[in-house]
């Protein structure tokens, strides 16, 4: 008898606690949630943080409050929310990078998949291939063609080592056949005027960065990252349409939080975000940015999270890249 009531007291106790975490699920949020940037103010991150905060604010009642971490290539922001209580009032926002760093990093202090949870992908948006004017290509077909002519001849710019960039192009230079001498930069910016100065042949950087440069002359694209042309400059095909079927090179933003935070929170987070990316005004200001919505569920973006953390490991490893 005494071990059928000792049994019965804990399905109580688990009964109870089930009941308890469904009333913390359905009274969510019920305080200010930290949304953590693991970036400085005024980069993609922030930016696009600071334009799906005020509608998650409208819909679920509560401040979101912006929180800026920018140190360590976003490791510091992304070990706050990994280490955060698993409450759903820590939410994390991220860029594809997030799937870079463990590729290059030996060691961190979490673990992407095992210690954080997807809520959903927020925006993307398509990288663009871009030469000098100097170089005498004008589509990739024909960079490609010089660079097979001339091995080591040309050069690319990158942010810096063990960046998106970087392991991009490394992955596009093996399908292509080719040898390309890296130039690392500090930040897309000193990139982008190499660039523009003609010290750099070539890179790949985001379109809203080098828009106001091709629409000027100062750069010229040859080819889009993205599966679909962009809609910003329709008439420059794909990648994949200029002979590498499949290959894709985008950057995308995501929502975050800490592994273990119920699955009904995240589920209500989902249907907010997803209903605020069909916003038409978002969507104007995300164009604006060079993006367009993602949306999806938690899922998908799981799926994309784990594609991405093995097409770059294995590019990295392929290419000997590492964080210095």
């Amino acid at each position: 008898m005494v071990r059928i009531r000792g049994f019965g007291f804990v399905l109580g106790l688990l009964a109870f606690g089930a009941m308890a975490a469904g009333a913390r699920a359905d009274t969510y949020p019920s305080r200010p949630v930290r949304l953590i940037v693991p970036f400085a103010a005024g980069g993609l991150n922030d930016v696009v943080a600071r334009l799906v905060a005020p509608y998650l604010e409208k819909s679920l009642g509560q401040p979101f409050i912006i929180d800026n971490r920018p140190a360590a290539s976003g490791i510091v922001g992304t070990e706050a929310t990994a280490k955060a209580p698993p409450d759903g009032y820590t939410l994390l926002m991220v860029a594809s990078s997030f799937t870079v760093v463990p590729a290059t990093t030996a060691k961190l202090p979490y673990d992407p998949e095992r210690d954080l949870a997807p809520i959903g992908m927020v925006a993307k948006g398509s990288l663009l291939f871009l030469v000098n004017p100097k170089v005498p290509a004008n589509s990739l077909s024909e960079f490609v063609a010089l660079a097979k002519a001339s091995p080591g001849k040309f050069n690319y710019a990158t942010p810096g080592a063990a960046t998106q960039t970087h392991l991009v192009v490394e992955l596009f230079s093996r399908r292509a056949g080719i040898k390309l001498e890296h130039i690392p930069f500090r930040g897309g910016a000193p990139a982008m005027t190499a660039m523009v100065a003609g010290d750099t042949h070539f890179t790949i950087i985001s379109a809203l960065l080098s828009l106001p440069q091709i629409e000027a002359g100062a750069l010229r694209a040859i080819a889009t990252g993205s599966l679909t042309r962009d809609p910003q400059l329709p008439d420059l095909p794909t990648v994949a349409e200029q002979g590498y079927p499949g290959f894709e090179a985008i950057q995308w933003i995501g929502l975050l939080t800490t592994a273990g935070t119920l699955k009904e929170i995240i589920e209500r987070l989902n249907v907010e975000l997803n209903r605020a990316l069909r916003d038409p005004d978002l969507i104007a200001k995300f164009a604006q940015q060079g993006l367009a919505p993602a949306g999806g569920s938690p899922a998908d973006f799981q799926r994309t999270i784990a594609s991405d953390l093995k097409n770059w490991r294995e590019t990295a490893r392929a290419a000997d890249i590492k964080a210095q």
